[in-house]
């Protein structure tokens, strides 16, 4: 059992070691970390030392630590526990992700990485492309030509090649879909 210490007459030093310690283990039992326990007690005297000795004459000195020690443990909890709910939303969404690429890698083909498989799904794409389209789309792909080169040898807009590389894409990726895994690597 503590002896009885008069706080009303200590200084902040003598405040400081006779009751840091304490708090600290109080502080300790909650937030279950040494460290945490330790930064929340020292922050907590840290706020106290510049209005310790005229602004709290008259009030329980004691009482004060604790409360503001049990509202920095409840503050450091709450964080901790928002924390963990993000880092466990996160590792959800990443599960998730794994999951679903996992399914798409089981249920791939392997014949689709057959090199005239692979040609013939690109080709059957591009010839399902309307003419212009198509001529248009291999010149930019394919032949890695730009868009006002192209404009310029078919005698269209620049704006005319950028809509039908657009529509390509879009009909490509629509045909491509059972497809997926191999979009990254043709478009």
């Amino acid at each position: 059992m503590h002896k009885f210490i008069d706080v009303k007459n200590m200084t902040y030093e003598e405040l400081y070691s006779n009751w840091y310690g304490r708090m600290k283990s109080f502080a300790r039992e909650y937030v279950l970390s040494e460290d945490d326990a330790e930064d929340i007690v020292q922050d907590v005297f840290c706020e106290l030392f510049p209005k310790y000795d005229e602004r709290l004459h008259g009030i329980n000195i004691v009482a004060y630590l604790y409360v503001a020690v049990k509202n920095r443990c409840i503050d450091h909890i709450r964080h901790r526990l928002t924390e963990e709910k993000s880092l466990n939303r996160m590792q959800d969404e990443f599960a998730h992700t794994l999951r679903m690429k996992f399914d798409s890698l089981e249920i791939l083909d392997d014949g689709l990485f057959d090199e005239t498989s692979v040609e013939d799904v690109v080709r059957r794409a591009l010839d399902s492309l309307p003419e212009r389209c198509r001529e248009i789309f291999v010149k930019h792909k394919i032949d890695g030509m730009k868009h006002k080169d192209i404009a310029a040898e078919l005698e269209i807009s620049v704006k005319t090649v950028e809509n039908q590389i657009t529509i390509a894409y879009n009909k490509l990726r629509e045909i491509l879909q059972p497809y997926r895994s191999l979009l990254s690597f043709i478009l």
